[in-house]
């Protein structure tokens, strides 16, 4: 009977760290399709600057609903050495949260990289 009794404690044991590994694993894939929604939406912004033609250097932001959720995005445009070439600095970010970007992405845009 004492058998038993150890021998349920021990599965007991073992389902416990295996319903904690698979919380954990839920968490990250959770957190990973998070920061992949943000990069899209980064590369989204970053795209539509460059389509839209020669972006003039400052700073910009805006807000966007983006696989179900709240977004917002800020874009750093800046002069380079090239004349007709500017640098895209594109942060998102998860809702209003300021502290640390969800994905950053560096572009250029410029009639000089136009093949």
């Amino acid at each position: 009977m004492l058998e038993v009794l150890v021998g349920l404690v021990v599965l007991a044991l073992a389902l416990i760290a295996l319903t904690r590994t698979a919380a954990v694993q839920v968490q990250a894939f959770g957190d990973l399709r998070e920061r992949a929604l943000a990069g899209w939406l980064a590369d989204d912004v970053l795209t539509e600057t460059r389509v839209a033609g020669r972006p003039a250097p400052g700073k910009s932001d805006g807000r966007r609903r983006f696989g179900g959720r709240d977004w917002r995005w800020e874009l750093d445009v800046q002069t380079t050495d090239v004349a007709s070439i500017r640098k895209l600095d594109v942060r998102v970010f998860a809702g209003d949260e300021r502290a640390a970007p969800m994905a950053e992405v560096v572009g250029f845009s410029g009639e000089d990289l136009q093949p």
